[in-house]
This record gives C-alpha cells, sequence and structure tokens, in this order.
C-alpha cells in the first residue's frame, strides 16, 4: 500500500469511526424541546455526507486496500435512511421520509446486504432484519402498499434463513414483528378502493390544496396550529414499530402531503420513479441556524406511545414551552377509559375518571390485585390534569369509551379552548372490530371512509368513491359557510378555525355527528360525538342542509336504507 493509498484508508476510517459515535451519541439526546439536537443533527448529517462521497470517490482503493465490502456500503446508507427518519419524526416535515426512501430503496435495488448471509455472522443478518423492518415503517408512512407486500414477503423468508441457519434466541421476536406488520396492514384495509380493473387504489390521507375545506373570504387567522401530542394506549389496537393504528392515522391527517407528491397523491407510486438515489444532507448551516424552507411547515408534533404519567407531562411542558405568540396546541389521546368513582361527581376535575396512557404501575408487581377502589390510576390522565395548560390555546381530542368525562371541561384563563371527544359506546355489532382503529378517529382520518365503514360496505368502485368524495367535499363547503355565519358560536371556535388542520377536524366532527345521528344503529346520545363548548345545534350540527347533504350521499352508496326518514330521526337526542 503506497502513502497516498494509505491516507485514503486512514481518512475513510476517521470518516467511518467519527460518524459511529455521532450516531451513537442521537440516542443520548432529549426527545423534547427544539433547539437541543439540531446543531447535534447538524454535526452528525455533515459527517455522514462527507463519508459518503469520500467512499464513492475512493470506492476502488477501498475495496481492494482496505477490503470494503458492500455490505458495509449498505450500513452507511441504512444510518443516512435512520438520520433522515428520525429528522422527519423531530420535525415532523414529510420530505424528510422521501429522503429516508431514497436511500432504503437504493440498498434493496443494489443488493448492498445480499450477501451478508454468506458472512457467517449472525449480527449482519439482524442488521439486515432490522433494516427491512425500518424500511417498510417507512413505506407504510408513505403510502407504498404494493411495495410494503413485496418488502413483507422478503422479510419472512429472510427470517425463515436467519432462524434456519442460526436457530437464534430472537426467532419468537422475530416473528412476533413479522406477525405485528402483517396484521397492522390487515387491519388498515378497511375499505377496497377498485379501478376498472378490479385493482386496489391506495389513497392518501395527507392534507393537499384539493381537500384544504374553504375558509370564506376575508376571514380572519387569529391562531395555526404549531404542536401537537398524538398519544396512543388501546389494549386491543394493532400497532407496529410503537404506533398503534389510531396514531398512524391521526399523524397522516395532521400532515401535508410532500410537496413532489402533490401531482401523484392519489395513486401508489411506488417505488418513486425517477428520483435520484442519493441526494445532498441537509446543510450543517441550516440545521444548526433552524432555518426552515419553502411553503409552511407542518406542525410539530411527538408521537406517545403508552407514555407514563411522568413522560406525557414532561413532553405537554415541553409542548407548551415552545408554543410561539399566535399558536395553538392539539392533544389527541386515544386511550381506554378509567371511569373514576361515579358517586362523587362534584369534582369534574379528577372524580369522573379519565384515559389510561400506561397500565403498568412503577415499582408494583403486575400481577398483583388492583389498589383499593379509592386510589386512583397513577397513569391516568385526568381533565384536571390538563387545567395548567389552558392557560395558553388548547384544542382536545379524546377518542376514548370515557371520552364523556372531559365534556365539562372549565375554561379557567379565558383562552380559546375546545374539546371534541368521541361516542363513548358503539353500536354491538361493531363492537369486535376495536383492532381495526376507533371509529370517531377514523371519521377525523377519512370520512367517506368511515361512513362507508359503519355501512359495512368492501369493494366501492373508484368512480363512485370520486362522485361521494364531491358530496363529501360539498358538505364541507357548506359546514364551513354554516360555521362562519353562525351568530351562537363559542368565540373559541372560531379562533382556531382560521388554520387548515384544525378546521378540517372540526368540519369533520360536524360530519361524524350527523352521520351517527341519522345511521339507525346509533341510538342515544352515548352514540354520538360530544363538542365542548357545545357547537350550535339548529345553526351548525344539526342544519338541514348538512342533513340533505348525508341523505344524498347515503343514496349514491346506494345504503339509504340504514338512515332515518327525515323527521324519523333522533336528532335532539
Amino acid at each position: 500500500m503506497d502513502e497516498s493509498e494509505r491516507k485514503i484508508v486512514n481518512e475513510f476510517c476517521h470518516y467511518l469511526e467519527k460518524s459511529k459515535q455521532l450516531f451513537n451519541g442521537l440516542r443520548d439526546l432529549p426527545q423534547y424541546g427544539h433547539k437541543q439536537w439540531q446543531s447535534y443533527f447538524g454535526r452528525t448529517f455533515d459527517v455522514y455526507t462527507k463519508l459518503w462521497k469520500f467512499q464513492q470517490q475512493h470506492r476502488q482503493v477501498l475495496d481492494t486496500k482496505y477490503g470494503l465490502k458492500r455490505w458495509q456500503i449498505g450500513e452507511i446508507a441504512s444510518k443516512i435512511g435512520q438520520l433522515y427518519y428520525h429528522y422527519y419524526l423531530r420535525t415532523s416535515e414529510t420530505n424528510y421520509l422521501n429522503e429516508a426512501f431514497s436511500f432504503y430503496s437504493a440498498i434493496r435495488m443494489r443488493a448492498y446486504y445480499s450477501k451478508a448471509s454468506k458472512e457467517e455472522r449472525p449480527d449482519l443478518m439482524v442488521k439486515k432484519l432490522r433494516y427491512y423492518a425500518r424500511f417498510i415503517v417507512v413505506c407504510l408512512l408513505l403510502k407504498k402498499m404494493k411495495l410494503v407486500r413485496d418488502l413483507v414477503r422478503e422479510l419472512a423468508k429472510q427470517i425463515d434463513d436467519y432462524t434456519g441457519t442460526y436457530e437464534p434466541d430472537d426467532q419468537m421476536e422475530w416473528n412476533l414483528v413479522l406477525g405485528e406488520i402483517k396484521s397492522f396492514i390487515e387491519a388498515d384495509n378497511i375499505i377496497n378502493v377498485v379501478d376498472m380493473d378490479s385493482s386496489s387504489i391506495v389513497l392518501s390521507h395527507r392534507l393537499t390544496p384539493l381537500n384544504t375545506p374553504p375558509l370564506e373570504k376575508g376571514a380572519p387567522v387569529y391562531l395555526t396550529l404549531q404542536e401537537i401530542l398524538i398519544v396512543g394506549n388501546c389494549h386491543e389496537q394493532v400497532k407496529f414499530s410503537e404506533l398503534t393504528l389510531d396514531m398512524f392515522r391521526m399523524l397522516q391527517t395532521l400532515e401535508r402531503e410532500p410537496q413532489d407528491e402533490l401531482v401523484t397523491q392519489t395513486f401508489d407510486t411506488s417505488p418513486a420513479p425517477g428520483r435520484p438515489p442519493f441526494r445532498d444532507l441537509p446543510p450543517q448551516s441550516s440545521l444548526e441556524n433552524g432555518e426552515r424552507s419553502g411553503a409552511r411547515d407542518n406542525p410539530h408534533k411527538y408521537l406517545l406511545y403508552k407514555p407514563t404519567f411522568g413522560q406525557l407531562n414532561t413532553f405537554l411542558a415541553s409542548a407548551f414551552k415552545e408554543l410561539p405568540p399566535n399558536g395553538a396546541m392539539l392533544l389527541y389521546i386515544s386511550a381506554d377509559g378509567s371511569h373514576g368513582n361515579q358517586k362523587h361527581t362534584d369534582d369534574a376535575a379528577y372524580d369522573l375518571g379519565g384515559v389510561i396512557t400506561n397500565s403498568r404501575r412503577d415499582g408494583e408487581d403486575p400481577t398483583k390485585s388492583k389498589r383499593p377502589g379509592h386510589l386512583k390510576e397513577i397513569h391516568c390522565l385526568h381533565p384536571g390534569d390538563l387545567y395548567p395548560y389552558t392557560r395558553k390555546p388548547l384544542f382536545l381530542i379524546v377518542d376514548s369509551d370515557n371520552s364523556s368525562a372531559f365534556q365539562n371541561f372549565p375554561n379557567l384563563f379565558g383562552q380559546p379552548l375546545v374539546c371534541l371527544l368521541s361516542p363513548d359506546q358503539v353500536p354491538s355489532n361493531m363492537q369486535d372490530q376495536h383492532q381495526k382503529g376507533s371509529l370517531f378517529t377514523m371519521f377525523l382520518h377519512c370520512p367517506l371512509m368511515a361512513l362507508c365503514f359503519v355501512c359495512k360496505m368492501g369493494d366501492v368502485p373508484v368512480t363512485l368513491w370520486d362522485k361521494c368524495q364531491a358530496q363529501v367535499d360539498k358538505f364541507m363547503a357548506e359546514a364551513s359557510r354554516l360555521f362562519a355565519r353562525s351568530r351562537k358560536l363559542d368565540h373559541s371556535y372560531m379562533q382556531f378555525f382560521g388554520d387548515d388542520f384544525l378546521r378540517l377536524l372540526l368540519l369533520r366532527f360536524v360530519f361524524c355527528y350527523m352521520v351517527l345521528i341519522l345511521h339507525k344503529s346509533f341510538k342515544g346520545p352515548s352514540y354520538y360525538p360530544i363538542s365542548h363548548p357545545p357547537l350550535p345545534t339548529e345553526e351548525v350540527l344539526e342544519h338541514p342542509a348538512l342533513y340533505r347533504i348525508v341523505l344524498e350521499l347515503a343514496s349514491l352508496l346506494e345504503v339509504r336504507s340504514l338512515f332515518a326518514e327525515p323527521g324519523e330521526a333522533d336528532i335532539s337526542a
């Protein structure tokens, strides 16, 4: 090896070691707050950019003199993919998901891990399996479902090879991961929209200019959604990679479609054609300075799977602290209820129970019997726990069988405050569907899908779907007009209404309410969602124009018989 070659190998080793140190340090960074981690991410991106370009420029020397193997290049690409994915999680910017996809996709297309099994090292096979699991998560979030199914088949084969060759201790764990992925995909497939050839069409449910509900001309925008917490803890619901189905649906609802995906956003284009496999990472300077690009950002969000009360409170406090002037915070909770002590209802803050965000008790044997009845669940979030956070604008969504515990939420500080609460009950013929996600969240995610679900529809031709979607858009436009013109509407609603995401959620709430009060299977107030402060009944919630649009929609879908005739519905219940 001559001097120049030795220099190249040494420099490569330096970059490789430095990149590993920085990458391993990422897990020690705080998960909350904005500024604490950005400069560290910037340095990490910077080193990986240099490492990647360096191995491209000097591949021949590194192949012959260092013995660089293809799986090692795959490892670097996989780490960069992980960097982009974690940057997406921290910033909520969907374009970074596309960058993660580019790197993960290139690993597969260039077969970087193809010879990992021949190295006779089980740890390499585990790295390959983890790569597949991470790639599947990114493809799920980008709705590249054809590719997801291919990857699941490949992962199943890789797991068989791994367990057959090494008989490892983690065989059960990998089979569990595979089972979770398959269950998740199956449960998320609620309605099958089919084209002329009976092939399934994958629909995107992120916000685009096409599905943003209209706002009256000249309407003021008082607040914008800046901070979001998405919390999930439903015992019966499928999950994958610390995302329950409800969390998965809500995070998409609260994101804009990546800009370069807008042209083909309706259909699954996986793998995305014409994209260069590698792009420059964000420059360190822009990361360190917290610069943001182009169009308006997605609101920043935290995804919290089964958080303890301490964790949830920490993230709430951080989001509260980071909230800029004229910013609003959204807290979405999908969790099982804890019903509390119904006999003492003088204290709405704690006596009505709340929602359980984590089922374990600190320092307590989970096999032991429950605590005495007068003590409350440690990880139950009560309405009173949120009172301090109403010092700033708060938009609360609770999807639970005890959501009504939050319906008397007081406005102590005079700041805008809205609560959208799921029905406490669903009809008995839908109770075995919990693993497919909560009905209320389904309505907030995709109203037409939820309507088809409560009408027990399977396949829907895309031509019919498009006609029905036009009816839903008509409903949203009419409901938006009613909000703007209502005289009895609490001022909190109009403070939030100027924000695209919050307006979308409010209008979808009204659609959910109207569908459920008209549907014959939903009988009585506990089957209907609640808003607090109450939305005006005559002016908005039960307006005849909205009533007509829903019944026209039912006729289009040929399910009119499932809905009450005008005058028959238990609308005032």
